[in-house]
């Protein structure tokens, strides 16, 4: 069988594989990168990897599962079927028939069979187009309690802040725009499944969450109900007046304002611009990311390690961080080198770190006035009269 409209041969990790007419990003290389090193810890944890790629496309991440990380049987399902002649062919090259499963049906179909006939998944890949919403709560039909969940979301004009009444729609949150609109698109996939979780008496656990500059991708952990995170599911407040943020309780939202600390006491108090309700705890499983990344200079793989180290740092700083064009606004001064504000906010006593979200930015337990003032100290700017 010789795959149709397929020249060339495309080579990422251990995978050889045809595209044709199917979408492959070869941006999103990292992100399969990432579920690799995931589904390769915990096989070598559990002992036993069987994986559902719920939208396979040209099958790349079916045949990487398989062979990167040891799966001992990939269903790789792809809702078209004129994909199938080469879905096939680029997974019949490599493993064996036994090894894998090639079938072509609505996602949440699939899921359901799952569930009816109690066949779980240790891991399920939904690399689905759009809010991903659809596939929160039915992909928890497949997965195997322990298992992993990846979901995706591309819709990046919603989750930051931009169409809140689609926000309502998708994930029952109402986001609005703010310099950390990045990491809140992660915070809202995640507060979303855990929602749908605990509706079905579950709960799932941020394994890591990644962004791109496009695409979000969510690692979740299925697990037995637990008691309900009040203190970390709830609202992110920003200040448009002085940039700070404040996360808010349910119970707090009747006194969701800012008086604006330190920057300015002459500013009348204002209403805070809330988002939520999304998940504020711990974005990344910093041990299980230290497994993954202790996988990962092992294999040489460059970027993930780096990436792996940054998203282990910047895991149990608060949910959002400030951007260095915004810092440099707000104190009426240039853009302050990240680094050199780094070093200041540690010898001040405070924990900072890069993220992984936005490349001119840091978190950071500061308040934005302390970053203002150590970014002064480091340019030696006075403050305006």
């Amino acid at each position: 069988m010789t795959p149709p409209q397929s020249p060339s041969l495309i080579t990422e990790g251990q995978a050889r594989f045809h595209v044709g007419s199917a979408f492959y990003r070869e941006q999103s290389r990292l992100g399969r990168d990432l579920a690799i090193l995931a589904a390769a810890v915990d096989q070598q944890t559990r002992g036993t990897l069987r994986v559902l790629d719920a939208m396979s496309g040209c099958g790349v991440r079916s045949l990487r599962y398989a062979l990167e990380a040891a799966a001992d049987l990939v269903w790789a399902n792809e809702g078209n079927p004129e994909l199938g002649d080469l879905l096939h062919h680029n997974l019949a090259q490599s493993l064996t028939n036994e090894s894998f499963r090639v079938t072509h049906r609505d996602a949440n179909e699939v899921f359901f069979e799952c569930y009816q006939r109690r066949d779980f998944y240790d891991l399920v890949d939904i690399d689905s187009f759009g809010g991903g919403a659809p596939y929160l709560s039915t992909g928890l039909w497949a997965t195997k309690l322990g298992g992993l969940l990846y979901l995706t979301s591309t819709d990046t004009r919603t989750t930051g802040g931009h169409n809140p009444e689609h926000s309502v729609q998708l994930y029952g949150a109402y986001a609005r725009p703010h310099p950390a609109s990045h990491e809140q698109g992660a915070r809202l996939l995640i507060g979303s499944a855990m929602q749908q979780a605990a509706a079905r008496g579950l709960a799932v656990q941020p394994v890591f969450a990644y962004y791109n500059g496009h695409v979000h991708r969510v690692m979740l952990r299925l697990t037995a109900a637990q008691s309900w995170p009040a203190k970390q599911y709830g609202f992110l407040g920003y200040c448009h007046h002085c940039g700070h943020y404040q996360t808010l309780s349910w119970r707090q939202l009747g006194r969701a304002i800012c008086d604006h600390g330190a920057i300015s006491r002459a500013i009348a108090p204002q209403p805070l611009t809330i988002s939520g309700p999304m998940w504020l705890g711990p974005l990344h499983d910093e041990a299980f990311l230290a497994q993954m990344q202790g996988l990962a200079l092992q294999r040489d793989w460059r970027e993930a390690t780096d990436l792996l180290g940054m998203m282990i740092n910047e895991s149990a700083l608060p949910p959002y961080y400030f951007t260095l064009p915004e810092i440099g606004r707000r104190g009426r001064m240039d853009i302050p080198k990240r680094d050199k504000l780094m070093t200041e906010l540690r010898d001040r006593g405070f924990h900072v770190s890069q993220t992984h979200f936005e490349a001119q930015a840091i978190k950071t337990d500061a308040a934005i006035a302390d970053c203002i003032n150590a970014a002064r100290t480091c340019q030696a700017v006075p403050h305006p009269l």
